[in-house]
């Protein structure tokens, strides 16, 4: 919705439908034989590009096991696909395991290992300062606490769905999520397939974001990362999101269902056997947050960011 047409008393949402440019599909979450992958950076990248992928970032465990890997796929991009720089962190420790699991994308090359005193939120600010988008690693899959997770004051983002995961049947982290929103925390969701590519891991290109930017510029696809202009998706299609006095109105690829959800328990939902376009009243979610989740008849869902309605408090 433009300025012009948006009612003053409504919030700004964020949502990115109506930004200048267009949505980059990529993942966010890879790995390659300079950790557990199977596959070399190129052979990597090149996997994701075959699969009509515009951007991947390898993000290799960065422990000393590896050497400490950050992955330089600078030489990968061209013009009709690029890369962004990261890693997963990882330092001591969580409520329920030995190490934190931290995505940090669009970190610079120099970026030093932990310090042997360094915990996971010191590690996670330090990558946030240098410039790095800054998610919380699959933390159903990881036992992750509310505790553990408000401790982690540094992240952007939280990965709400992880494909690899989804084999132990937790793979969905956004019940953690909407505690942390309920609590003030002003996080944003992403889904990745957190890819090794082994033979044994399921089929990748499962999970994905869709970044919106003006070009296929690893800077401007940060950029728009850190400011939440983007959707997730296992399978459907966003065209549009808006926020109307009245309703949150959605149009999308055939879907089954489509439903609102957020800060109060219930939901507002419709269902039919091609849903392509509705509307769903906000008001009861006015004191907090609210988001879009579609899903098509296969069971693939997309995800918008949560949409803030109240003012921004801490916890």
């Amino acid at each position: 919705m433009s300025e012009s047409r948006r009612p003053s008393s409504l919030p700004e949402t964020g949502l990115p439908f109506d930004r200048p440019g267009r949505f980059w599909r990529g993942n966010l979450h890879t790995h390659s034989s300079k950790s557990d992958g199977a596959l070399s950076p190129e052979a990597t990248a090149r996997y994701y590009r075959d699969a009509g992928y515009d951007f991947v970032a390898i993000t290799d465990h960065f422990r000393a096991e590896y050497g400490f890997p950050l992955t330089d796929t600078r030489s990968l991009r061209i013009p009709a696909f690029t890369t962004l720089l990261g890693a997963e962190l990882h330092a001591p420790r969580t409520e329920a395991g030995p190490s934190w699991h931290i995505l940090a994308v669009g970190l610079p090359l120099n970026f030093a290992p932990p310090a042997p005193d360094e915990d996971g939120p010191q590690l996670a600010r330090r990558a946030r300062s240098a410039g790095a988008f800054v998610g919380m690693a699959h933390p159903s899959a990881s036992l992750l606490t509310a505790d553990d997770a408000v401790s982690l004051d540094a992240a952007h983002s939280v990965e709400v769905y992880n494909a690899l995961a989804e084999r132990e049947h937790r793979g969905d982290s956004w019940h953690l999520t909407d505690v942390l929103l309920n609590r003030g925390r002003r996080l944003t969701a992403y889904a990745a397939d957190d890819a090794h590519l082994q033979p044994q891991d399921p089929p990748a290109c499962a999970a994905w974001v869709q970044v919106r930017a003006q070009a296929l510029d690893p800077e401007l696809l940060l950029e728009a990362l850190k400011a939440g202009h983007f959707y997730s998706s296992t399978g459907p299609t966003l065209y549009t999101v808006e926020l109307t006095a009245e309703a949150v109105t959605v149009r999308c690829s055939p879907a089954r269902k489509v439903f609102l959800s957020g800060s109060a328990p219930g939901a507002q939902v419709v269902e039919g056997t091609e849903v392509s376009e509705c509307s769903l009243p906000w008001a009861m979610f006015r004191d907090g947050f609210c988001r879009v989740t579609v899903e098509d008849a296969s069971g693939g869902r997309a995800w918008t960011n949560p949409i803030h309605l109240a003012p921004h408090t801490t916890a």
